[in-house]
């Protein structure tokens, strides 16, 4: 019995081994018919299957759009025509980025932290910005200024004597509150005669949009300058 349970598994073996080699063969055989043309004789080149192939969707908006150029082709853009051409007015002084108007003695717009800074570092204004720019010096104050430092009290007394003092230049301001940045950046705007002093970022980024007009800050217990050709005495970074 043995024996014969022993012929029927090699007989099994063989049979399946045969029907794998066919199989394989029928495999070899479909390949190459798929790999061969027949009428040509040549080999036929294998197309790569395409992988994520999406349909191009077209949005209601897009359509809506076509529909409109179809019907009315002579039909323009009445938003385009409406908007106005806001196109700065370029101050003659300009020579590209170099400011012609800026000359000694210099016009110096002072700002109300830069006074505030200049008694910490114990820096007389005038006498620092001459020291600075080797040239006569004008520091101009605006109505603003002088309303913020009297509005911040007691604490900034000092910085208020030292804004009334005779030698600064008082500007009068026609607009409304006491805000000065907007103010100083307005006046800056349209007079470029100015060298704008402070030690605000957000003041110092706003004016460097503005072509031609340099900036005065508090550095290393001096006053140094940027943006301003002539300057090269200071230690001011030029741009």
């Amino acid at each position: 019995m043995r024996k014969i349970a022993k012929k029927k598994s090699i007989s099994h073996r063989r049979r399946r081994r045969a029907s794998l080699m066919v199989s394989s063969y029928c495999d070899w055989a479909t390949l190459a018919s798929l790999l061969y043309d027949s009428e040509s004789g040549m080999a036929r080149a294998r197309k790569a299957p395409k992988f994520a192939v999406m349909k191009k969707l077209v949005s209601s908006k897009t359509l809506r759009k076509h529909k409109e150029e179809v019907l009315n082709p002579n039909k323009k853009d009445l938003d385009k025509e409406k908007l106005p051409r806001n196109v700065p007015n370029v101050s003659s002084a300009l020579f590209f980025k170099y400011n012609t108007a800026l000359g000694p003695p210099y016009r110096v717009l002072v700002d109300t932290n830069f006074i505030n800074f200049s008694i910490q570092n114990k820096l007389d204004l005038e006498k620092a910005m001459m020291d600075c720019l080797y040239a006569k010096c004008t520091p101009c104050i605006t109505s603003c200024v002088m309303a913020e430092l009297e509005k911040l009290g007691q604490k900034y007394r000092v910085a208020l004597r030292i804004a009334k003092d005779p030698r600064f230049d008082r500007l009068p301001c026609s607009h409304k509150g006491t805000y000065a940045d907007d103010c100083i950046v307005d006046r800056v705007t349209q007079h470029k005669c100015y060298i704008v002093a402070t030690c605000d970022r957000d003041l110092k980024r706003r004016i460097r949009k503005i072509p031609g007009v340099p900036i005065m800050y508090i550095t290393q217990h001096k006053y140094s300058i940027e943006r301003l050709p002539e300057a090269t005495i200071g230690g001011a970074p030029r741009y």
